[in-house]
């Protein structure tokens, strides 16, 4: 039976239109949810939208229209982004169906019988931009650390007891201490929660678009409360009998941006604890992303879309250059110019020619024929076992989310397979020993097969041209140490990555 393997991005606020930091997130847990899913596991991929709270309903009243019509269009703009980012999530979610609510409320419910929820009145800042909740001392130059504005608020609310889970807490994180990556990230949530927890508002009565609190219609939910929640809902809860929940919860990864660590790492497995239930087993926050060294901002004019991009430069170069461009778990700076330089550089004339210049040569020289053979120098098995290590290290990358060494790895292997073919000449040995360069072209053939096993995560439509080419069609990983099989013939082959030329 395949091992489960359950990866969450964020749900996505609705306010406005995808950007880059949604795109990001996305592409990068697509890329570990495929990685797993050619390992063998059982991959349980969620995302979807975040569409209640204060934020959302103002924008609403900005629109003109009512809040469901509203987050019917938006969330409609991230579910048609996941075919241009090339992503396969296997459940798209959102707040506003049924079935969530449902989880919500049962959520609610527990906390109320576990005693972690009581009523009171709220009085203190508030940040709409973040739905979140700030300490008169975590105010910088009166906005929140965020540099958002807020707001002062009084008004009746439920509050859960997060000051009686700040030890469980601190003991949970020494106990677990892989659940909260990259470590400055950690670093982070420890030093805020040994700082005090004061307890959390978790219900609101100035408006009313969110999931209404049980036996309460005048209140409704936190939408950090209602939106955490997704990730149990996803999974069939509060059915907790059902095989999709007891298979995938607890989740083994949450990915998102470092800018909501805290309502994941301290909020979230605290309301879980609380509600009996088990906290996943880790969360990693990703760094953001500035444009040619500016902070991206709508007032700025440099959002960077993602679909724009994409109709520029194609899916594959897009989730290839974010991947690669920064370490994972680090901020970046994106640039048009550094991401044609790593297109021509990485892709064109690294990859792209390795594999161009081997098949072409099959087809027009050896009748498109690949030849086996076991006559193997040494030479040739380091570069196929070279390979095999880099398989080892990308598991390892894939499950520290060191996306960055995970392409390290692969094109360090492109980089070695381009050094054996000058090595090696294959042009020349035409002439001078036509059965060595049966045996190079054939080392080179699987090479590039395993190079395309490896990029397929990333690279998954040039990959599988690759693949396709060489007559493979089964992508799993273990396919990956199979040879090719004597007298394959190769379809003929046309360039997977053209070179960006700029017109000037």
């Amino acid at each position: 039976m395949k091992k489960p393997y359950y990866i969450t991005t964020p749900i996505y606020y609705v306010n406005d239109k995808p950007h880059i930091g949604h795109a990001y997130t996305t592409i990068a847990a697509d890329v570990i949810a495929r990685f797993k899913r050619m390992d063998g596991y059982d991959v349980m991929f969620l995302t979807g939208t975040d569409e209640h709270g204060l934020k959302v309903n103002k924008s609403a009243e900005l629109a003109g229209i009512d809040p469901q019509t509203f987050v019917d269009q938006v969330s409609q703009n991230f579910r048609d982004l996941m075919p241009i980012l090339n992503v396969t999530p296997d459940r798209f979610i959102r707040t506003t169906e049924s079935a969530h609510k449902k989880a919500a409320q049962e959520i609610w419910n527990r906390l109320i019988a576990s005693g972690d929820i009581y009523l009171g009145s709220y009085e203190g800042w508030y940040s709409m931009r973040d739905e979140a909740f700030y300490a008169e001392s975590e105010l910088v130059d009166g906005k929140a650390p965020t540099g958002a504005p807020v707001e002062w608020l009084e008004e009746p609310s439920y509050f859960f007891r997060l000051s009686k889970w700040q030890e469980p807490l601190l003991t949970f994180y020494e106990q677990q201490p892989d659940f909260i990556a990259p470590n400055s990230r950690r670093n982070e949530v420890v030093k805020f929660v040994e700082g005090g927890l004061m307890d959390l508002s978790v219900s609101r009565t100035s408006f009313n678009w969110g999931v209404t609190v049980p036996n309460d219609e005048k209140h409704v939910m936190y939408v950090w409360l209602d939106a955490l929640t997704n990730y149990l809902t996803g999974v069939g809860f509060p059915d907790t009998n059902l095989e999709s929940y007891k298979k995938y919860w607890p989740a083994d990864l949450h990915l998102m941006g470092k800018d909501i660590i805290r309502f994941h790492a301290v909020y979230w497995p605290a309301f879980l604890m609380a509600a009996g239930l088990e906290p996943p087993k880790r969360v990693f926050a990703h760094g953001w992303w500035t444009n040619e060294g500016q902070k991206i901002s709508k007032s700025l004019g440099n959002v960077i879309d993602p679909i724009d991009l994409i109709s520029q430069y194609g899916a594959d170069a897009f989730r290839y250059v974010l991947m690669r461009e920064v370490s994972f778990g680090q901020d970046g700076d994106f640039s048009i110019s550094g991401m044609k330089n790593r297109i021509n550089a990485d892709l064109a004339n690294a990859y792209g020619n390795l594999a161009q210049r081997v098949l072409s040569f099959i087809y027009k020289q050896c009748d498109g024929i690949i030849h086996a053979s076991a006559d193997l120098e040494p030479q040739d098995k380091v570069i196929l076992l070279g390979l095999e290590t880099a398989l080892t290290e990308v598991r390892t990358a894939i499950d520290h989310q060191a996306l960055h060494k995970m392409c390290d790895s692969i094109w360090q292997c492109i980089y070695d397979a381009n050094a054996y073919v000058d090595a090696e000449k294959p042009w020349s040995l035409r002439k001078e020993n036509p059965e060595r360069m049966k045996v190079v072209l054939y080392v080179l053939c699987n090479v590039i097969k395993r190079l395309a096993l490896l990029t397929f995560p990333i690279l998954p439509q040039a990959s599988e041209t690759m693949l396709r080419l060489l007559g493979e069609s089964d992508f799993d990983l273990e396919n990956f140490s199979a040879l090719i099989p004597d007298q394959r013939i190769i379809q003929e082959p046309h360039p997977v990555f053209p070179r960006i030329v700029d017109e000037a």
